[in-house]
C-alpha cells in the first residue's frame, strides 16, 4: 500500500522516520557511533583551520559522505542480515561490498584532507 500523504505532512512524516533512523543508527551500530563522532570532530576542526570556503567545504562534505556510506552500509547489513543468519555467499559478498565502499570513502576523505592541509600549510609554504 503507498503512502498517500502529501504536502507538508509528507515531509514532516519523513523527517521523523530519518530521525528514526538515526537514532537506530546511533543506538546499534558501534562503527556509525565512531564515525559521527569523527564527524563532528572533522566539521569542528574544518572551521578552525585558515582555508578558503570551497576547501573546508570538501574537508566537510567529505566527512559527511563517510557518515552516509556508512548508513547505507548499516542498513544493507541489517536486510542480508533480516534475510537469514547461515553463512552464503552472495550474503559474504554483499556485506564485503558494502565494507569497501565505506573504506573508500574513507580513503577519499584521507585524500582531500591531506591534499587541502598538505597545499595550505606545507606547500604554499615553500
Amino acid at each position: 500500500m503507498a503512502n498517500q500523504t502529501t504536502g507538508l505532512t509528507r515531509i514532516i512524516k519523513a523527517t521523523g522516520y530519518s530521525l528514526k533512523g538515526l537514532r537506530a543508527a546511533w543506538k546499534s551500530e558501534a562503527a556509525f557511533r565512531q564515525e559521527a563522532i569523527m564527524v563532528i570532530i572533522a566539521i569542528i576542526v574544518a572551521f578552525l583551520l585558515d582555508v578558503q570556503w570551497i576547501e573546508r567545504l570538501l574537508l566537510i562534505s567529505s566527512m559527511v559522505l563517510i557518515a552516509i556510506v556508512e548508513l547505507l552500509n548499516s542498513a544493507i547489513e541489517a536486510v542480508v542480515d533480516r534475510i537469514g543468519t547461515e553463512l552464503h555467499e552472495l550474503s559474504a559478498k554483499a556485506k564485503d561490498i558494502c565494507s569497501a565502499a565505506v573504506f573508500i570513502s574513507i580513503c577519499l576523505a584521507i585524500f582531500i584532507w591531506s591534499v587541502v592541509i598538505g597545499n595550505h600549510y606545507f606547500v604554499s609554504k615553500l
